[in-house]
């Protein structure tokens, strides 16, 4: 355990104390409750703005994923009712979270995103908007493309599963297998042309196809159908 200590000290080394302190204790105690598969974020490039998209099935992988990328800074949404809660808000604060009102063009959290993505931040992304309990995929929203379309930045996909399992898991003191797997990056592509509604609906699908491709075949959900994938309003790098 004092070796494992110090191997992610190391990782941590140019992060600050306290966020040092947050994320050596989160990665420890998640070392400890799951068996985590995630050999494959070394894909992620080390460097340069990303949007990570990738499925939401609890608070697991958000934990997960602001660690175990480290020290590529990391951020992303939160609903801002998240606050709320002192804990939760200073938690969320250590990570650099940016809040967001759900529901509404929230035009001052799209300008902090883009702000993160020119410092060369990863910024995270969940399409489907909401948790799935299931860890089945669910349609995303049109929106999620936002970011996309104003930043231009690559989008990378990463997906995980198992973690839908931590909570019942955790009760009968059973350790969850955790997986992550990361996709090809791309870019949006609409030659400079607007795009309808109905358009930017297929411009996400075709980003949640890409999850879904990563994904075993259980958990693809309203994705399942991968006849139905698309490409054409993604570049491939």
């Amino acid at each position: 355990m004092i070796a494992v200590a110090r191997s992610i000290r190391a990782q941590f080394v140019n992060v600050r104390p306290v966020r040092w302190f947050v994320f050596i204790v989160i990665k420890i105690g998640l070392s400890i409750l799951c068996r985590v598969d995630a050999a494959d974020l070394s894909k992620v490039p080390a460097r340069g703005p990303l949007i990570a998209i990738s499925n939401h099935t609890g608070s697991l992988e958000v934990p997960m994923l602001f660690t175990w990328l480290q020290p590529r800074p990391l951020t992303g949404w939160a609903k801002i009712e998240t606050w709320n809660n002192p804990i939760m808000a200073w938690l969320f604060n250590v990570w650099g979270a940016i809040p967001v009102r759900r529901g509404e063009a929230d035009m001052s959290a799209l300008r902090a995103a883009l702000d993160k993505l020119s410092q060369g931040y990863i910024f995270g992304v969940a399409p489907e908007g909401t948790r799935n309990k299931t860890g089945k995929l669910l349609r995303a929203h049109p929106g999620a493309a936002t970011l996309a379309f104003r930043s231009n930045a690559p989008i990378l996909p990463i997906v995980h599963w198992g973690g839908e399992k931590f909570l019942p898991n955790l009760k009968r003191l059973r350790r969850t297998g955790f997986s992550m797997r990361v996709g090809r990056p791309f870019t949006i592509n609409t030659k400079g042309e607007r795009i309808t509604r109905e358009e930017r609906q297929q411009v996400v699908d075709e980003m949640m196809y890409q999850l879904a491709a990563l994904l075993p075949e259980e958990y693809r959900g309203e994705y399942s159908d991968m006849s139905r994938a698309t490409t054409k309003y993604l570049r491939f790098e």
